[in-house]
């Protein structure tokens, strides 16, 4: 057995289908990963607090209970080692549920091994996910583990697709990022549809923040993308 030439060495599969259970173990050791498993939420909820994983490959539908709730319970603890949630159901509600609770990633059943493993390399490119307990840029704050995000102590009102943007700009602060990136790490890993829903949600974002001269600002970079800035152009960064 060849050790995994990435990142991801330890992963924990939260799965009770034995059959697929069974091929997916033997495919990620093949790999050189070690694996933890649990049947159920009580199980991966032990393992998940025992110990400590670089991925959680998750199913959404347990003897116990559901994955969505498990997700969510991970990222209230301040858990927040990557998920890849897996499902029967493809259903845009389901996705976008899995998204809204802390998933990074969604994989439908059934799925080819090779995608699996890619879905994994390209969590593993997104580095460490230590996540703070509140994100601070300018007169924003967002606090991933409620999913609430405020300006100047002014509650915005967003989607969990809007919330998943405005994180992603503000772990990176000041940091152009091309569509390609924000597709890749805010949409799906398989995402075919138009580049342009990305500008869509800028601007619904931009409405979102308002207009002070010290609320942060998503500076449109002609020809490459977009940046979150803590202010606007002569106002100081705080």
């Amino acid at each position: 057995m060849q050790p995994a030439d990435h990142g991801i060495v330890k992963i924990l599969l939260v799965e009770d289908d034995l059959r697929l259970r069974a091929i997916v173990v033997r495919g990620l050791r093949r790999s050189g990963h070690t694996i933890d498993v649990a049947g159920t939420i009580e199980e991966a909820t032990w393992l998940a607090t025992d110990s400590k994983q670089d991925v959680v490959i998750l199913d959404v539908m347990l003897p116990d209970g559901d994955g969505f709730s498990l997700c969510r319970e991970l990222r209230a603890t301040g858990n927040w080692t990557p998920v890849l949630m897996l499902t029967a159901r493809d259903a845009v509600a389901d996705r976008v549920r899995g998204l809204d609770v802390g998933a990074d990633d969604y994989l439908v059943k059934p799925f080819a091994f090779a995608e699996l493993e890619a879905r994994l390399r390209a969590l593993d490119r997104r580095g460490p996910n230590d996540r703070p307990t509140t994100l601070v840029v300018g007169e924003l704050e967002l606090d991933p583990s409620s999913r609430r995000a405020t300006v100047q102590s002014r509650e915005l009102s967003l989607t969990g697709r809007q919330f998943a943007l405005l994180e992603f700009f503000a772990r990176r602060s000041d940091q152009v990022l091309t569509r390609m990136q924000i597709l890749d790490q805010v949409w799906d890993w398989a995402f075919d549809g138009d580049p342009r829903i990305i500008d869509v949600y800028v601007r619904s974002l931009r409405k979102a923040i308002g207009d002070d001269a010290e609320a942060p600002w998503i500076q449109t970079v002609r020809g490459v993308g977009y940046a979150l800035r803590p202010s606007r152009p002569g106002e100081p960064s705080r």
